[in-house]
């Protein structure tokens, strides 16, 4: 057992020195690179040749024409002629009023009014409305079109603003007077069945409260009620 382990130990002694043999001839060789690297002399670069500078050019008399041509105290003397530039374009009439959508089933209807009237009446996808072409209903705009350009315009825009400054007039005064005593609730009379305001192209509206079934003839007119997305619609149309 003691011959093993000297044994042993003696292969260890030789391993460590094998080792450190090739470790040191390991380091000789770097140190030998390093003194090679330190040793050497690097020649520095010749700079490039510096080019001559250009001669100048002689002197042409069209090069002073600007100095010719204008004057010290008026900028604007010189051949070239100045064109005005061409007016603004104009601005497009007052836009037409709105008062609501309907569809009877063939389509929606704007019920629209001129800017400088009160006659209300049905415009389809395609009709004019003063100087201006309904071209497109969408849920909360429209377009409309005036010679060659188009407007996007929303509802709330083309309502009428004497309603709307006359509602905010009421309810800044209401709001600033004292609230009013309760009133007796009182029922709201039954309207008499019959065309109410003209809508245009022989149609009515039905007056608020009118109760008569749909198909009611009176004064000539029918009344009709058609169910549409946005509610029931009700009308009064000529009898055929």
């Amino acid at each position: 057992m003691t011959k093993k382990l000297w044994l042993l130990n003696l292969l260890l002694v030789v391993t460590i020195a094998l080792i450190g043999r090739e470790l040191r001839e390991d380091w000789r060789k770097a140190r030998e690179r390093e003194k090679k690297m330190l040793s050497r002399k690097v020649e520095a670069a010749k700079p490039p040749p510096v080019p001559p500078s250009p001669a100048p050019a002689p002197l042409q008399a069209v090069g002073y024409m600007d100095v010719v041509q204008q004057s010290l105290f008026a900028k604007d003397r010189n051949p070239n002629v100045i064109v005005d530039p061409p007016p603004p374009p104009a601005p497009p009439p007052p836009f037409p009023k709105f008062y609501g959508v309907m569809n009877l089933g063939d389509g929606p209807e704007a019920i629209m009014a001129e800017a400088s009237g009160r006659q209300q009446r049905a415009i389809r996808v395609g009709g004019k409305i003063g100087e201006f072409t309904l071209a497109a209903i969408r849920t909360e705009d429209m377009d409309l079109g005036w010679k060659d350009k188009q407007f996007t315009k929303r509802f709330t825009e083309l309502r009428e603003k004497e309603n709307e400054n006359r509602q905010q007039q009421q309810d800044t005064s209401r709001s600033s007077d004292p609230p009013p005593p309760p009133r007796p609730v009182a029922r709201p009379a039954q309207a008499t069945p019959g065309p109410a305001e003209d809508m245009g192209g022989g149609f009515s509206a039905c007056a608020a409260g009118d109760t008569s079934p749909a198909g009611t003839i009176v004064g000539g007119k029918k009344k009709v009620v058609n169910a549409t997305p946005f509610g029931q619609v009700c009308r009064w149309e000529p009898v055929q």
